[in-house]
């Protein structure tokens, strides 16, 4: 059988747990944080796991990961 082909593109955004789950950065930390609160971009600093259907589309993206 054929080898599967990762996504390169979802690879470098996320990073596989020890438990399987996928590790996540949030959304909204690009640009234009100057009109955000302090509090707001402190907390999403901090990393987020994929949704549950989110996360099986993940799955058929990185087979190998």
């Amino acid at each position: 059988m054929a080898k599967l082909k990762t996504n390169k593109s979802l690879a470098k955004r996320v990073k596989r747990t020890g438990t399987g789950k996928f590790k996540r950065s949030r959304a909204n930390r690009g640009h234009l944080l100057t009109h955000k609160t302090r509090k707001r971009k402190r907390q999403l600093r901090r990393a987020a796991f994929a949704s549950k259907p989110d996360a099986q589309k993940m799955r058929r993206m990185l087979p190998y990961g």
